[in-house]
C-alpha cells in the first residue's frame, strides 16, 4: 500500500520502528504549484483541485474521514475490510471489474485505511478524469456485493494480518503496545482489526459501516495534475453531485484520561533480537493558525525527534549505536502529534551483542535527559529545518504527494497550506522550547514501555519474509 501522509508528516511522525527519512537534496527542477482551489458540493462533499501543469497526468483521490477509530468493539478492522470491499461490486460493476477498467484507461490505483481515514485513488492520464471520477462515484454511492465474496476476501484479511502482524515481532509489539498504552482511546485498537473480530464479522457489519459513513458530508474529493478547477468542478457536480445528502454520524468524544504511572509489558515472540520501545504521552498538534502553548510544544516535539534521530549522526545514532562500546545495533525517535486521536512520542532501539533491552532503554532516555540538561544547538535546529525544507521542495515534484498533503490536511482539519504553515512555524521554534520539552515530556507517569523478548522458532514452523513497516499505522 501506498502511504498517505505527506512525505514531511511522514519523517515527523512515523512509528518509532520506522527508520528516519534521510535528508533528499531538493531537485534543481522543482516548481511552484498554483495553489489549490476548494469547492463544495451541494450534497456536502468537498472537492479540492491542485492545478499541475508539467505532465499530461492527474491523481484522483476519495478520502473518508472514517478509520478504524471509528469502529466500536465487537468490529475492529471494519473499516479495513470495508476498504477491500470497495472493489468488489457495485450496482454497475461485477466484482474486479473495477480494477479492470481503470487498467483499461491506462491508469494505476490503490487504497489505504489508518487510525484517522480511508482512502482510495487513481493515478491515470489527464483526459481520462472523468472516466475515473464516474467510475469512483458509482462504487462510493453503490457498492455492493454477495456474501460469498466477503467471505472470500475476509480471509485474505486474516492472511493479510498474520504475515504483516502475527509473524513480525516488531509489528507484533507495537500491537501491544498500543494496546498498553491507551485505555479509552480507539487508538488502542489495530487498524487490521484482532482476529477474533475478524473471525465473528459478517457481510452486514461492513454494509451498515458502508451505510453509516460513506456519505458525501464526510468525503472530499481531491485531484491534482494537467486540470482546470472549474472543469473539475463541472465532473464532479455530475458524478459525485448527483449522490443524495446524508447526515454525518454524531461522533462522542473518547478522550484518553491522563496517564497515572509507568506501564510496561513484555512480548514473547519468535526472532533473532531483543527490542524495545519506549512510548510517552504528548500534546497533539490541534492548530497551525492559532497555535497554543500545547501546539508549539508538540513542535518542539517534533524537532526534538528531528535532533534524536532525523539524519544519518544524528544524537542516538552517535550516542548509542556508534564505537566500540556501543549499546545498540540501531535506535530511532518519532514525533506522531498530527492525527485525530491522542499523540506519542516514542523512542526505541535493537541492542547490540552483548547488550540488553535494558541497556538500550537506559540509553535512549540518557540521550533525551541530557537534552533536558544541556539544550540543543541552534546548528543543529538548523540543519533539522533545512532538511525538511528540502523535503517539502522535493515532494512537490509528486503528484501523488500533493493530492496526499491536500487529502491528509482536509481530514485532520487542516488547512490546505498547513506543510507551509507548519514549516513557519517549526522556524519559530528555538533551542529553548526543544529543551523545555525533553524537561517536562519524559517522566515515568507518561511512559508505557514493550519490550520484546525473542523466542526460538518453533520446530516446524514456516518463517515469512520481513513485511515492510508501514508509517502511521495504514494497511490495504
Amino acid at each position: 500500500m501506498k502511504r498517505t501522509l505527506t512525505a514531511l508528516a511522514l519523517a515527523l511522525c512515523a512509528p518509532a520502528f520506522v527508520p528516519a527519512l534521510a535528508a533528499t537534496p531538493a531537485p534543481a527542477a522543482a516548481v511552484q504549484a498554483q495553489p489549490p482551489v476548494q469547492f463544495r458540493l451541494s450534497n456536502g462533499l468537498q472537492l479540492i483541485v491542485q492545478p499541475d501543469r508539467r505532465a499530461p497526468t492527474a491523481v484522483h483521490m476519495l478520502w473518508l474521514r472514517v478509520g478504524s477509530m471509528d469502529e466500536v468493539d465487537g468490529v475492529s478492522g471494519v473499516a479495513h475490510v470495508l476498504e477491500h470491499m470497495m472493489f468488489k461490486g457495485s450496482e454497475k460493476l461485477a466484482p474486479g471489474e473495477f480494477s479492470r477498467r481503470v487498467a483499461a484507461l491506462g491508469g494505476q490505483e490503490n487504497a489505504f485505511t489508518s487510525r484517522d481515514y480511508t482512502g482510495y485513488y487513481q493515478q491515470i492520464p489527464a483526459e481520462r478524469l472523468g472516466d475515473v471520477m464516474r467510475l469512483e462515484a458509482d462504487r462510493f454511492a453503490h457498492n455492493q456485493w454477495p456474501d460469498e465474496e466477503f467471505k472470500r476476501e475476509l480471509e485474505v484479511v486474516k492472511e493479510e494480518r498474520r504475515m504483516r502482524t502475527e509473524d513480525q515481532p516488531r509489528a507484533l509489539l507495537f500491537e501491544q503496545l498500543n494496546a498498553a498504552s491507551f485505555i479509552a482511546s480507539p487508538y488502542q485498537r489495530p487498524v487490521v482489526g484482532w482476529m477474533s473480530d475478524l473471525d465473528a464479522m459478517t457481510p452486514d457489519d461492513a454494509r451498515a459501516f458502508y451505510k453509516q459513513w460513506y456519505v458525501p458530508a464526510n468525503a472530499a474529493v481531491v485531484v491534482a495534475g494537467d486540470v482546470d478547477p472549474q472543469q473539475v468542478l463541472a465532473l464532479a457536480e455530475a458524478t459525485y453531485g448527483a449522490i443524495p445528502a446524508r447526515a454525518v454520524p454524531v461522533r462522542k468524544p473518547r478522550a484518553e484520561p491522563p496517564q497515572i504511572g509507568m506501564r510496561r509489558i513484555a512480548v514473547k515472540a519468535p526472532a533473532e533480537q531483543a527490542y524495545v520501545a519506549l512510548a510517552f504521552r504528548a500534546p497533539a498538534l490541534t492548530s497551525l493558525t492559532a497555535p497554543a502553548a500545547a501546539d508549539r510544544d508538540a513542535l518542539a516535539l517534533l524537532l526534538l525527534s528531528g535532533v534524536l534521530s532525523g539524519y544519518d549522526g544524528a544524537r542516538l545514532e552517535r550516542g548509542l549505536a556508534q564505537g566500540p562500546d556501543r549499546v545498540a545495533d540501531s535506535a530511532s525517535s518519532s514525533a506522531s502529534v498530527l492525527g485525530r486521536g491522542p499523540a506519542q512520542f516514542f523512542l526505541s532501539g535493537v541492542p547490540a551483542t552483548g547488550k540488553s533491552a535494558a541497556d538500550v532503554e537506559a540509553g535512549l532516555r540518557a540521550q533525551v535527559a541530557r537534552v533536558a540538561l544541556e539544550g540543543v544547538s541552534e546548528a543543529e535546529l538548523a540543519r533539522v529545518k533545512t532538511q525538511w525544507v528540502a523535503s517539502r521542495v522535493y515532494d512537490r515534484d509528486s503528484l501523488q504527494h500533493q493530492a496526499s498533503e491536500l487529502g491528509s490536511n482536509w481530514v485532520q482539519g487542516l488547512p490546505l497550506d498547513a506543510e507551509d504553515r507548519l514549516l513557519a512555524l517549526l522556524r519559530s521554534i528555538g533551542p529553548q522550547e526543544v529543551q523545555s520539552v525533553a524537561q517536562r515530556y519524559f517522566g515515568d507517569d507518561q511512559l508505557t514501555v514493550a519490550t520484546l523478548l525473542p523466542q526460538p522458532l518453533a520446530p516446524g514452523a514456516r518463517k515469512r519474509p520481513a513485511a515492510a513497516a508501514d508509517a502511521g499505522g495504514a494497511v490495504h
